[in-house]
């Protein structure tokens, strides 16, 4: 725990000075470009890598792509519960009951995503999510403190760790929603968070 509270610091302080600028997707006659390069293949296929980035998506080709992922399942920690997944955290916040959430916690890949469904809890008309039967505002400090955490607890596991410790691209998400009140994690906070965090560890590359 002292670990984990320690790093959290170290990384609040390093992103509190961090620069990541959000690019628009560009489209040039009916394709989409991100700097410069195509988003689909010649066969209408997402592409998740390439030499300039590595963009974020479970279903899309390329290692990174997949497993950088907030659905790719990484056992870890978080407040003494333990997930299966980071996306797994992000859905269960819209639960407020805590049984229920705690069922949540246990999922991974798209079930996680797909049992949001099971709560008849709509967060977006109050902005409010819920830690444990506690209520946090989705628009707080105190929000975004919480997933700093998170993210900390996750990379306690060590095949997420080396993953980002080892990507040398920039990492984008291009599905994701833009506005907050549209999800718990706009695309902005997904790539800054995992760029930030990427850069954070790179001190530790051999």
């Amino acid at each position: 725990m002292e670990k984990i509270e320690q790093e959290l610091q170290e990384f609040k302080k390093f992103k509190s000075t961090y620069n990541y600028n959000l690019e628009e997707v560009q489209e040039i006659d009916g394709k989409q470009y991100y700097k410069g390069e195509p988003l689909v293949d010649e066969d209408g296929k997402d592409i998740g890598e390439c030499e300039k980035w590595i963009n974020v998506g479970y279903k899309r080709s390329g290692p990174y792509a997949k497993v950088l992922s907030n659905l790719f399942q990484y056992e870890f920690e978080f407040r003494g519960k333990k997930l299966n997944s980071i996306e797994s955290f992000f859905q269960g916040i819209k639960f407020k009951d805590v049984e229920m959430q705690n069922l949540v916690f246990k999922y991974h890949s798209l079930n996680s995503n797909y049992v949001k469904v099971c709560s008849g809890y709509d967060w977006k008309e109050t902005g409010i999510l819920y830690w444990q039967g506690k209520e946090i505002n989705r628009y707080s400090e105190e929000y975004d403190d919480l997933v700093d955490e998170l993210y900390i607890s996750a990379i306690q596991n060590p095949l997420y760790r080396n993953v980002l410790k080892t990507c040398d691209r920039e990492i984008i998400h291009t599905m994701g929603e833009k506005e907050k009140n549209e999800t718990v994690f706009t695309r902005y906070e997904f790539e800054k968070q995992l760029n930030c965090l990427k850069d954070f560890l790179r001190k530790e590359r051999i």
